[in-house]
């Protein structure tokens, strides 16, 4: 199932979404050296990439200064998506590593306002 409904192509490693509202989300923010992790779940992952960003709730990634989109899973349910963020909630920080490696080996901002980078593209 395709992560997004629209995608416009904005440069040849970019692409804009309009995220579908049926789909769940598990993400990894970090700070900006990477020594800070933080899973969470959503089922808006633009709007709360943004939340983060903002710093307009109080919390650990206020606290950590935690903005860097790192890692993402798409579910069709909730449930999975809740489990799936609690499995990786109890990963080691070494197991969280590399699992960012599957999708994000150099660590790039895979989100900057409402545009997604495809880290398999940005050289």
């Amino acid at each position: 199932m395709p992560i997004f409904d629209i995608v416009i192509a904005v440069e040849p490693h970019l692409v804009f979404s309009k995220m579908r509202p049926s789909l769940f989300y598990v993400y990894i923010l970090a700070n900006e050296h990477n020594t800070v992790l933080y899973v969470g779940v959503t089922n808006d992952l633009v709007r709360r990439c943004l939340e983060h960003r903002s710093k307009k709730i109080s919390g650990f990634t206020r606290k950590y200064n935690v903005t860097r989109l790192l890692y993402f899973e798409v579910f069709d349910q909730i449930e999975d998506a809740i489990v799936r963020e609690k499995q990786i909630k109890g990963y080691s920080r070494v197991k969280k590593d590399s699992l960012i490696d599957t999708m994000n080996q150099e660590r790039i901002d895979l989100f900057n306002n409402g545009v997604f980078k495809d880290p398999g593209k940005t050289k």
